[in-house]
């Protein structure tokens, strides 16, 4: 009979090995943003986004995913699905932020067609073993309340339905100081990224370690 204290000290290289591979895996977990200029940080240098300093954050602190933005400026619901595939199988993401549909509303879209093509990015998202986060987007108010107030209202319905976190609109938060906003009146400027980041932050931690 083979001596079991022989046995565990062969073997415990290669569990110290398993285990620090293991941990290496967890380590890995990426969050994967796909939205449009406001997480792409519209004429903005990509060092001093938010999501650049969010992910420096986490990193400082370990036991955060990596964040990698995908966002494309100008980008509507349509034309974040049509590449989230792709995205989804370059980077096996753990968790998906979604930020899409300003655009979208801006361009005066059916709230039911944005609805229907948030429904296919998050069915996807799902697919592929990875949970969906969706951010709440508001449109300016001159847009007109009645579609502003239905436009709205599709985020919290999508994440009732679908069973999903519904993360909070940071631009919410940014808007209303004038300093932070470019002149375009639509676009966080460069001083409002570390708030957005540290915002975004306590947002999202809870859920991305539980």
């Amino acid at each position: 009979m083979m001596n079991l204290k022989n046995i565990f000290r062969w073997h415990l290289p290669f569990l110290m090995l398993l285990g620090l591979l293991s941990f290496r895996a967890v380590a890995a977990d990426n969050l994967l943003i796909i939205g449009d200029s406001l997480s792409a940080v519209y004429r903005l240098p990509v060092a001093e986004s938010w999501p650049t300093l969010l992910n420096n954050k986490w990193q400082k602190e370990g036991g955060k995913p990596t964040i990698i933005n995908a966002s494309i400026s100008g980008d509507t619901a349509e034309q974040g699905l049509a590449r989230l595939q792709t995205l989804l199988q370059q980077h096996h993401p753990r968790w998906v932020l979604i930020e899409l549909g300003a655009n979208d509303g801006l361009r005066g879209f059916a709230p039911q067609t944005i609805s229907q093509t948030l429904t296919q990015i998050i069915s996807q998202v799902k697919q592929a073993n990875a949970q969906p986060l969706l951010m709440q987007i508001r449109l300016p108010p001159n847009y007109g309340r009645r579609y502003g107030d239905a436009f709205y209202a599709i985020y919290p319905a999508l994440a009732k339905q679908e069973s999903i976190p519904l993360v909070p609109f940071f631009m919410e938060q940014v808007a209303v100081k004038p300093e932070w906003m470019q002149d375009d009146g639509l676009h966080p400027a460069l001083a409002a990224q570390s708030f957005i980041a540290d915002w975004m932050s306590e947002k999202l931690t809870p859920l991305v370690t539980h």
